[in-house]
């Protein structure tokens, strides 16, 4: 299981990724940089949040992991 930490850096290094090309497209839908900007830095902290509680939760779904020599992990 990742850690908090390592959840938090990959959805922050996500959301700049995704920042940028929403601004890109926000821009070319608006002809403003700064509404194009504005629009996707409030998408992209609504997604930093969604995807963190959504790894976070999956975190806790023993469903499809392995044990690590190839097999199945057995609920207990």
């Amino acid at each position: 299981m990742d850690t908090t930490a390592r959840t938090i850096t990959k959805a922050i290094s996500w959301q700049a990724w995704g920042l940028v090309t929403m601004t890109l497209i926000g821009w070319l839908m608006t002809g403003s940089v700064q509404q194009g900007g504005a629009l996707a830095l409030t998408l992209a902290l609504v997604g930093l949040v969604s995807y963190i509680l959504h790894e976070r939760l999956w975190a806790r779904v023993r469903w499809g992991r392995t044990n690590g020599a190839g097999g199945f992990t057995i609920p207990s």
